[in-house]
């Protein structure tokens, strides 16, 4: 089965230069190179793939910050897009920006890390932190929204070009419903689901709805989105950064671990760690001329 080395670089620092591709072409000789942005995102098509590969894109990356994945050719552009939101389609973590208004910024961020890892189940941890929420006004949320949330580089291409090619978009998060639909609108995501924080007489209760949605709940969005839309699971591509992604990732014909914690770089089918969410377009194969922003 033919194999695609993507090789990939951060847009603001455009790295692999002429020399880069040199070492390609010396160390792949029969392979075909093809740019998909100067400097910034190359496909070397491979007819196999061996343990000399990696090695092979190392030594011509030479330590630069470059992006090193290997996919499949066949089935390259996705029909779904299913993403985290919390630090992969934004890039703060929405319950740690509200634990500052509410003075325990310390105490929550902890717990989510811990979260994020996998070290602590995910819905014990969420209504922990909730809790520390109690009394918050809800005028907090708009005022955190607007002072502390910012997309992610990339993130608004990544959805506008996918909605544009005819894929179904979808960001799901175990965060909270009043951040997904702003940050889901301003992306240009078709449909958004979350956890809903509850209020009471203009404060936030210190809980949310149940069942609370978490790791189940983003690999159960994929297959019934996938399925609503007679999407095979193949042509299907999730990004995440936490541990209750995992699920969703592994299912996913494409999972991407976006600027992850280490136990999900490692278990995702691909890692970005240096990119901006353009790189999605890139490992499907998806040149920069064909950016919808």
């Amino acid at each position: 089965m033919t194999k695609i080395l993507s090789l990939i670089a951060n847009p603001s620092t455009p790295v692999i230069d002429c020399a880069v591709i040199e070492r390609l072409r010396a160390w792949f000789p029969k392979a075909e190179i093809r740019e998909l942005s100067k400097g910034v995102a190359y496909d070397v098509e491979l007819e196999e793939a061996d343990g000399d590969t990696f090695l092979g894109a190392q030594h011509a990356s030479q330590g630069k910050p470059i992006d090193v994945n290997l996919v499949d050719a066949d089935h390259r552009r996705k029909r779904l897009l299913i993403a985290d939101m919390d630090s992969t389609m934004i890039q703060q973590e929405c319950i740690d920006e509200l634990a500052e208004f509410a003075g325990k910024r310390a105490e929550i961020s902890a717990i989510t890390e811990r979260a994020m890892r996998g070290e602590l189940d995910f819905e014990a941890a969420l209504k922990e932190r909730v809790a520390m929420l109690k009394g918050l006004p809800v005028s907090v949320l708009q005022e955190a929204f607007d002072q502390r949330i910012a997309l992610t580089p990339g993130a608004e291409t990544l959805v506008k070009t996918m909605n544009a090619a005819g894929a179904v978009t979808a960001l799901v998060s175990g965060g909270f419903t009043f951040f997904t639909e702003r940050v889901g609108a301003a992306c240009g995501f078709q449909t958004t689901q979350a956890n809903e924080l509850l209020a009471e007489n203009g404060a936030l209760t210190g809980a949310v709805t149940e069942p609370i949605l978490g790791r189940a709940a983003k690999q159960n969005a994929l297959l019934r989105l996938s399925g609503e839309n007679k999407i095979d699971l193949v042509d299907t591509l999730a990004v995440g950064d936490g541990a209750n992604d995992l699920s969703m990732l592994e299912r996913a014909g494409l999972g991407v671990a976006f600027h992850a914690k280490p136990a999900v770089a490692e278990a995702a089918h691909a890692r970005i760690d240096h990119g901006d969410l353009t790189a999605l377009l890139y490992l499907q194969g998806i040149p920069q001329t064909e950016f919808n922003r």
